[in-house]
């Protein structure tokens, strides 16, 4: 089951954007979660850009239905849904709310469903039913009380994407603490940056892990990590390198790892035994509407990564929403996301347990042994939703893959980057014709997708289908006035529950205002270019501070990759365009080549061709270089911003934090001669 298949990968035309792959039949209107919502409304009626018009229209309405609908725990207040405006809008200011209460309702009604699926790299599978996974949380949450933990304090973890990690994360929010997560691909500096600035309690921390087939112990980086963390009064070890199967057993070989990060115990300590059956009932501390539930931090590549704090209630009503209206995700679903314990998509991922889906983790890489290593995955576990990002879709593509064993497969996200329509057009050709594509884009800021699918709508090549529900988003032109069928920033009118509550170590709020709302007074500008078509969908162009300028004309990133990436001799690519306001640059293309390929003249006369022909001669490149390798985040984003300020003389150490990429190490393959003028 799950076999690859294979196909010659020729030179394929270019898919129109905007061609009809996939549309909704009545019986899948008729059986989504937003139609028996639209129904319960009374709005039956409505159509999808109705539906939403009115979500954004009428916030207070929309947010409080929600909260019914879905019959959420907690105590919701006889107050105002919100009060002020951004960016000092505050949610249901008189609620009381705890996100593990709402992930863990459904274990109690059944216990023997299985909650969690657990697989890695080397073929170790774990599970865990609701009745385990509460048990285990009882016992964490036991032990982080036995440290000290209690409401507001903060317990980091630098774990891969295991249950350890899930199960740490429900026992410090049914506390009322706040948990904030590295993966341990994250070098010490990293992680130190991030988690300094929340002066944690307790580190809950992995020896080490494998990926791509290599073990990676990180038992000294661990160590380095505590040292530089004074708040600490405990380190806690999981040695899921030392023994995976079982990362409970004692590991003795850790305690006494020095003075440096307070009281050290293991996973098995802390959790108090063996024994089952021992842990009292979790009790769930109930907190503000807004109170800290997680901080997640922007990339750092250019300075000290932002503390990007959510709430536990604006959390659970947009995770709520989205995934059940937009993924259209049920308790009948196995949901899976590849992902990191460092990428707001862990956060979504595991906030399928709020809608009662299994949840599946899985930690290694997406290409071991080979690319179709997810898609076996998927067809072994019976996964419904797979998601994952662009760049693995891509690969897929250009691999020729043509997945199997996928009957249950009903959706399929993407994100992290613009999928261009190749990459729709070869889900329908290749891995299954009736599947549900969603291209989504939003970000960590909100942890939620702003633009994504929904069930209601058919599925265009290159499109995403429609704004997300409650989400007010908008195109401006430079004027700040929106614009429909034009490419313009990307802006929210009005807030959403899972914005920001704050910054962390900004009393004042100036940092946070500054992120979002410095360009337009009042609206939140996220920074990405975006096309709004008359019908609602949308098309995301790439991030706006890395626009091309040439000719008086902007143009988005994302399209120039869709022409050179789909090149088989092309591994991954970098365009920059070196001009500033007002004044030409030069457009300089880096190309890594794929393996046994060269970059010749004759084949970059063919890419100058293609993109004159396929584009315009406004996206002819001035200059076309080979380097080994594209520096992307951990998260996989390319830096074309910081390699734009690298090539005009600003030094490596001071464009890019090298701490914050995957690969730091092909930075210096950019540093021109001379710096690069306009």
């Amino acid at each position: 089951m799950g076999d690859i298949a294979r196909g010659r990968r020729n030179d394929e035309p270019m898919v129109e954007e905007g061609a009809l792959l996939w549309k909704p039949t009545d019986e899948v209107v008729r059986d989504s979660k937003i139609a028996r919502y639209r129904e319960w409304l009374g709005r039956s009626e409505d159509d999808y850009p109705h539906l939403w018009r009115w979500s954004v229209e009428h916030p207070e309405e929309f947010w409080s239905s929600i909260w019914e609908y879905f019959q959420v725990i907690g105590e919701r207040g006889d107050g105002p849904v919100i009060t002020g405006t951004m960016p000092g809008a505050e949610w249901f200011p008189h609620a009381r709310i705890n996100y593990a209460a709402n992930a863990l309702a459904r274990a109690a009604e059944a216990p023997e469903k299985t909650a969690v699926v657990f697989r890695n790299e080397s073929g170790l599978r774990r599970t865990l039913t609701n009745a385990q996974l509460l048990e285990e949380v009882a016992r964490v949450r036991a032990g982080l009380a036995r440290l000290g933990v209690g409401v507001g304090d903060r317990v980091v973890a630098y774990l891969p994407n295991i249950p350890e990690a899930l199960i740490a994360f429900l026992a410090t929010a049914s506390l009322g603490a706040v948990w904030s997560s590295c993966s341990p691909d994250f070098g010490a500096p990293s992680v130190i940056d991030r988690f300094s600035q929340i002066e944690p309690k307790v580190l809950i921390a992995v020896d080490g892990y494998r990926y791509g087939g290599k073990a990676f112990d990180r038992t000294a980086t661990v160590r380095d990590i505590a040292a530089k963390l004074p708040t600490l009064r405990a380190t806690v070890w999981v040695p899921y390198l030392a023994d995976p199967a079982a990362p409970g057993r004692p590991a003795t070989e850790h305690a006494g790892t020095g003075a440096a990060g307070g009281e050290v115990l293991d996973w098995h300590a802390l959790r108090g035994g063996a024994e089952p059956g021992a842990a009292e009932p979790v009790v769930f501390e109930q907190v503000p509407f807004g109170h800290p539930l997680w901080v997640l931090y922007s990339s750092g590549t250019t300075g000290l990564p932002k503390p990007i704090v959510h709430g536990h209630g604006g959390i659970v009503l947009e995770h709520l929403k989205s995934l059940s209206f937009h993924q259209d995700l049920g308790p009948q679903d196995v949901f899976f996301w590849y992902t990191t314990t460092g990428w707001m998509m862990w956060n979504y991922l595991i906030g399928g347990l709020l809608v009662g889906a299994t949840i599946v983790l899985y930690d290694g890489s997406a290409t071991e042994p080979d690319t179709g290593a997810l898609w076996r995955l998927a067809a072994e576990e019976g996964v419904t939703y797979f998601g994952t990002g662009a760049p693995y879709i891509m690969a897929c593509q250009k691999a020729g893959l043509r997945p199997a064993g996928l009957e249950r497969l009903r959706g399929i996200g993407s994100t992290g980057s613009p999928l261009p329509p190749e990459g729709f057009a070869w889900v329908y050709s290749a891995v299954k014709p009736d599947v549900q594509l969603g291209s989504f884009s939003g970000g960590t800021d909100v942890c939620t997708g702003f633009v994504g699918h929904v069930p209601l709508l058919p599925i265009r090549a290159g499109v995403i289908t429609c704004r997300c529900m409650g989400a007010p988003v908008e195109a401006f032109d430079p004027e700040g006035r929106p614009v429909t069928g034009e490419v313009g920033e990307l802006v929210l009118t009005g807030p959403m529950p899972s914005m920001p509550v704050m910054f962390w170590n900004d009393p004042s709020g100036e940092r946070y205002r500054a992120s979002y709302f410095a360009e337009y007074p009042g609206v939140w500008r996220h920074g990405d270019w975006i096309k709004i078509m008359p019908d609602g969908g949308c098309v995301i162009y790439g991030r706006s501070d890395s626009t091309l300028n040439r000719g008086g004309v902007r143009m988005g990133t994302s399209e120039f990759y869709r022409v050179v990436e789909r090149f088989e001799e092309i591994a991954d690519s970098l365009v920059i365009d070196t001009g500033a306001l007002g004044r030409e640059g030069r457009l300089l293309l880096f190309v890594t080549m794929a393996p046994g390929h060269t970059l010749t003249e004759e084949f970059a006369a063919r890419l100058r061709r293609t993109l004159r022909s396929e584009l315009s001669p406004r996206h002819v490149p001035d200059e076309i270089r080979e380097v080994p390798g594209i520096p992307r985040t951990l998260s996989g984003k390319k830096l074309e911003v910081p390699v734009r300020k690298i090539l005009q003389g600003t030094p490596v150490e001071q464009a890019a934090n090298p701490d914050a990429l995957a690969n730091p190490e092909v930075l210096t393959h950019f540093i021109p001669e001379k710096p690069v003028e306009g």
